[in-house]
């Protein structure tokens, strides 16, 4: 294998996941402005943009899935336990001896076991239980005249804020990551221009200068 410079994002991932992340600031900055954590926002208009960026990242979501489903990209998301204890072992304990990572990206499979079982474990448990509970909360009035439904109402408020504080305790160890092994740029500058360096087999390497020649820049050979 040779690793080599190659757009590993697409101009629609990059697009859903710095649209993803401005909506769910706006979401976490409102709902907390919702529940009197802050007073930056009126409790009126905190709660039109919570509901507005809520929609929003609904939509988003939705293409975003068929996206992965028709592109084949959910395939980088299945969870694997080959090299997985070598990373979960290199983040506890590796990274602050200034030990190698142990994992090393390639066309297939861009993200490192850890990443793939955290990815997965955010689309399938937390983000339709913030979505589901955050649609039961929005349409209350029209379910607010059973019998159990001031129960209910208590039961999908609290799933939802403990989802959303799950959610931003995601970001807080996602960022934090970001400022570990390489510079803070080079983790982030592969969301902003595609390219990525990852290991390509011959095969690969052959199919991206015969087919998709604007995917990999030829002139970089990182080994």
């Amino acid at each position: 294998m040779s690793t080599r410079r190659v757009i590993m994002f697409t101009k629609f991932e990059r697009f859903w996941h710095w649209s993803q992340m401005t909506l769910i600031f706006i979401l976490l900055f409102t709902g907390f402005a919702i529940r009197g954590t802050h007073s930056l926002m009126s409790f009126e208009t905190s709660g039109m943009l919570h509901t507005f960026a809520a929609l929003a990242l609904i939509v988003l979501w939705i293409f975003a899935i068929f996206w992965h489903f028709t592109t084949g990209t959910w395939r980088h998301y299945v969870p694997t336990s080959n090299g997985l204890f070598r990373v979960a072992r290199y983040y506890a304990f590796g990274i602050f001896k200034g030990e190698h990572h142990p994992y090393r990206k390639t066309y297939q499979r861009k993200h490192n076991p850890l990443q793939a079982l955290s990815y997965l474990g955010l689309k399938i448990f937390l983000f339709p239980a913030i979505w589901v509970s955050g649609l039961l909360y929005l349409s209350y009035p029209m379910w607010s005249n059973l019998t159990a439904g001031k129960n209910w109402l208590e039961g999908v408020a609290t799933i939802h804020v403990i989802s959303a504080f799950a959610i931003l305790i995601f970001i807080i160890a996602h960022i934090y990551l970001l400022t570990t092994g390489h510079s803070f740029k080079e983790h982030v500058k592969p969301m902003i221009t595609g390219y990525d360096d990852v290991d390509l087999t011959e095969a690969e390497e052959s199919y991206l200068q015969q087919d998709e020649p604007g995917h990999i820049k030829p002139e970089v050979t990182i080994k």
